[in-house]
């Protein structure tokens, strides 16, 4: 049992998929998980354990921003010996070179926080996926994308943001200076995490919004639009 998660020791499985809605991780456990446990409810932050293809798989909640999945993440690998994170997010795209519905496996998080080097005195606003999960991923997208041509999925670099609301308009400085497809606001603490432990970890992500057009997926369509990535996530989590 940690701080924040109170799951005894041994209920939380190596590989965990990370969403920032906690219905979000109730809606793959009960939809694609056999054997089902909620091992942790604090703070409503809800982890599921479960099988998948006969694989244990642990699928929780981070919260929002950089400061909530730096606590979750952090947490998941030192106190519960988890050794791969798949965060399972949307984002905004800055480009309509993206459409919403494509998936987004993240190759480099940018950001202006101060999290990464803060913490663990990790310099600069850049940071990589860690381990093999984001060359899993993109090997069982091409799997899936031979089953199905309408199935994209796309490796960038996306902008981890501290800010949803802001005064200027448009692709922030550090955004268009590092090459920034798309926004988000989780994946450069869990990667900054994963880095200094030592630990695997991907962001994988659909694309809820296109930016400049002000497109986006309407409430009804948001729970489909997600199930590709929850597929693929989980295809991958059990090759890990």
């Amino acid at each position: 049992m940690s701080v924040h998660i109170s799951a005894p020791k041994g209920a939380i499985a190596k590989t965990v998929l990370l969403a920032g809605d906690p219905l979000r991780a109730k809606y793959v456990a009960d939809h694609y998980l056999e054997s089902v446990e909620l091992v942790s409810q604090t703070r409503n932050a809800f982890y599921f354990t479960g099988n998948y293809k006969g694989k244990k798989i642990t699928v929780g909640t981070s919260g929002m921003g950089i400061p909530s999945i730096g606590i979750y993440s952090f947490e998941l690998y030192t106190e519960y010996e988890v050794d791969t994170i798949i965060r399972i997010g949307t984002c905004g795209g800055y480009t309509t070179d993206l459409s919403v519905f494509d998936l987004v496996n993240v190759e480099i998080a940018a950001s202006e926080s101060t999290y990464a080097l803060n913490a663990w005195g990790i310099e600069g606003n850049t940071i990589s996926y860690q381990g093999n999960a984001f060359n899993v991923i993109n090997q069982a997208a091409k799997k899936m994308e031979a089953q199905d041509t309408k199935f994209t999925t796309r490796v960038a670099t996306v902008h981890s943001s501290d800010v949803f609301y802001r005064k200027i308009k448009g692709t922030p400085p550090l955004a268009a200076a590092t090459g920034c497809i798309a926004v988000e606001m989780e994946a450069f603490a869990l990667f900054a995490n994963a880095q200094y432990l030592g630990k695997n970890a991907a962001t994988l992500l659909t694309v809820s919004d296109i930016i400049p057009t002000m497109e986006m997926i309407s409430a009804d369509q948001r729970e489909r639009a997600l199930l590709p990535m929850m597929e693929l996530a989980l295809e991958s989590a059990i090759q890990l």
